[in-house]
């Protein structure tokens, strides 16, 4: 079906893309402000996710050995918590990254 011409959605209205608008130039005055981030800041974020991935996992990693030396059975902690380690460093990553675009 055809769209109403007369019908609007909400991110078509007048007064939103003001709002837009006025947010996108907001943001660039900060980035003009801030000035351009070089090559060291985009390595030292590499590093950053990097190690939020990394320590989680080497924890989750320790504590699995350690488990399954205490409580040997048929599941292998160590691999549990590896997966759990893991996760919660991608969830970690992904915290961060989203904090540094949300300053954009």
């Amino acid at each position: 079906m055809a769209e109403d011409p007369g019908t609007r959605g909400p991110d078509k209205a007048p007064e939103n893309l003001g709002r837009k608008v006025g947010r996108r130039a907001e943001r660039k005055q900060q980035a003009r402000a801030r000035g351009r981030r070089t090559a060291w800041f985009g390595l030292g974020m590499f590093g950053l996710v990097g190690w939020s991935v990394a320590v989680p996992t080497l924890i989750g990693i320790a504590i699995g050995v350690w488990a399954d030396r205490r409580w040997p059975g048929e599941v292998s902690w160590t691999l549990t918590l590896l997966v759990i380690g893991v996760a919660l460093g991608c969830l970690n990553a992904w915290y961060w990254i989203k904090q540094e675009s949300e300053d954009d």
